[in-house]
């Protein structure tokens, strides 16, 4: 192989990479990763506080009197045979009151940018053709 073919092999390898570096670091900067990723990093502090908001709040609460009247300490306790149905359900509550907060997060966020577009954007002026007609009238007028 001719030197001169090798380096024009060289040459588009390195383009292409230099290419797809370009285009990482485009990706990679942009808002969208950086939103993303504190997103999950709230998500996660998120997901202890609905953690303790189950066990600390609604299952004494709510579950605590059906908890007691099936002689049970924990709704992970409750169980049919080797079925642990209680973690189960303990994880429905979890996910459900995840979706009605996130629910309401997104509602109160459509709510606002609807207001913000429904304030009506002052009418635009007379172009710059009716502003000559309406100049040439007025000096005929006169």
């Amino acid at each position: 192989m001719p030197v001169r073919a090798e380096f024009e092999i060289f040459k588009a390898i390195k383009t292409s990479t230099m290419s797809f570096v370009k285009e990482f670091k485009e990706f990679a900067v942009k808002g969208n990763v950086a939103d993303l990723a504190i997103g999950v990093i709230i998500g996660g502090a998120f997901g202890s506080i609905v953690t303790s908001l189950i066990n600390d709040v609604i299952t004494p609460l709510l579950l605590n009197p059906a908890l007691e009247a099936a002689k049970l300490q924990n709704i992970q306790d409750l169980k049919w045979g080797a079925v642990k149905y209680g973690s189960f359900l303990s994880s429905v509550i979890s996910f459900l009151v995840v979706a009605l907060v996130l629910f309401m997060v997104v509602k109160a966020l459509n709510k606002m940018k609807k207001a913000e577009e429904a304030a009506p954007a002052p009418p635009p002026g007379p172009s710059s053709t009716d502003q000559l007609l309406m100049e040439i009238r007025d000096a005929l007028k006169k």
